[in-house]
């Protein structure tokens, strides 16, 4: 039985407030880690389109589905910031809050008169976390992009994927989560923590770029230190060993073995009758042949016998679940990983904690009134606001 408990009261992030001016995925992801360590988290849409993933199929109702497993736990205001007013108002506003999470191209706040600097001006105790695709300074400053590009201008697409085709595309954002959202939460934090020794906050330059470049850090580094540009396939992790891979079960299914240390591999050749020899855990020409051995092996049953066996001896192997079976696996279940949410299936991030009430997506702009109330604004200066069409109709 869930216990009902205020996620704000208790939690590492209790008592700091965060404003979140993104939208897609980057910055709500990164805000919704932040609201599970138990921040409040105040999203705010300019009051056209707002967040263009709320209008996105496949959708719940009228929202996208995504949108309302990212944008849980937050409360949505409208404020039109290319409003002379609205600007003015968000300077008013940062007074109240810990951390601003913005997602704009460079120079597109400065133009508004809401520099970074001018934010700092504003609340000197302030973190500002800038996530962009490839930085605040640079000659690629400006260039628009999405995940696959980002991860084609770190050298993680250039490793990825088999030899003599095009590189591999992941079906999860790595950029956009690993590479952006994840090292801003983890600034942050880091940020909030010098806080406390300083008094004073600091502007976190963010590139998604950057990010996927550290994932891609161990690839790099082989490279870095050997002088050999590697060729896709044929490396310890991107497929290049055949223990280190993908296979097809007798009946259709996929599995996925890791067996790359010496008494993984050798768990898994024991019991099979195979000679557990070390080569096949080396790169080389020599692979090809245990690729096809295994190919041949994990043919001989179905994807249900091959989990059986995973579960007797230790040996890194694994089914490949679709989207559809997560919800019935049993370490995900014992795990509370997933729980509904006003008729949508959520998912907790690793740093919510199970037995938490959760608060569905708003509607653009229905907490807006209380957002500013709660930032010093009275009845009269939101009446104000409204007057000058910066609140939108949502409030």
């Amino acid at each position: 039985m869930k216990v009902a408990t205020d996620p704000y009261e208790h939690a590492p992030l209790a008592g700091v407030r965060v404003l979140d001016l993104t939208r897609l995925l980057p910055g709500p992801m990164a805000t919704l880690a932040l609201a599970d360590l138990g921040a409040r988290v105040d999203k705010l849409e300019d009051p056209g389109p707002g967040d263009y993933l709320r209008h996105m199929p496949p959708q719940t109702g009228e929202v996208n589905g995504a949108f309302l497993a990212i944008n849980r736990d937050k409360r949505a205001g409208v404020l039109d910031l290319k409003n002379p007013s609205g600007a003015s108002a968000l300077l008013r506003m940062v007074a109240s809050y810990d951390v601003v999470v913005e997602s704009f191209r460079p120079g597109v706040l400065a133009r508004l008169g809401l520099a970074h600097e001018r934010l700092l001006e504003a609340n000197p105790r302030l973190v500002v976390c800038a996530i962009t695709g490839y930085g605040q300074t640079g000659p690629m400053a400006q260039r628009a992009g999405h995940d696959i590009n980002y991860l084609a201008r770190a050298g993680l697409l250039g490793v990825t994927g088999p030899p003599g085709a095009p590189p591999a595309l992941s079906g999860g954002q790595i950029a956009d989560v690993a590479g952006g959202a994840l090292w801003a939460v983890s600034g942050i934090v880091a940020a909030l923590f010098a806080r406390e020794r300083s008094g004073k906050g600091r502007v976190l330059d963010i590139s998604m770029t950057e990010g996927s470049m550290a994932i891609a850090g161990f690839a790099l580094a082989c490279h870095f230190t050997g002088g050999k540009v590697p060729e896709r396939g044929h490396s310890y992790l991107d497929g290049g060993l055949a223990v280190y891979r993908t296979y097809v079960t007798s009946d259709g299914g996929f599995v996925a073995l890791g067996a790359l240390e010496p008494k993984f591999w050798s768990a898994f050749c024991a019991p099979l009758g195979i000679e557990p020899s070390m080569s096949a855990l080396l790169p080389g020409p020599h692979q090809t042949e245990w690729h096809q051995r295994l190919e041949g092996v994990f043919a001989s049953r179905t994807r249900a016998a091959w989990v059986d066996f995973a579960k007797e001896h230790d040996c890194c192997l694994e089914p490949v679940l679709a989207p559809d079976e997560l919800l019935e696996d049993a370490q995900h279940g014992a795990r509370e990983v997933f729980f509904e949410l006003a008729g949508q299936r959520c998912f907790r991030t690793p740093l919510g904690a199970p037995h938490t009430e959760h608060v569905t997506a708003r509607a653009a702009g229905a907490d807006t009134a209380a957002i500013l109330t709660d930032c010093g604004f009275d009845e009269n200066d939101i009446n104000a606001l409204r007057a000058h069409g910066v609140l939108g109709t949502s409030d």
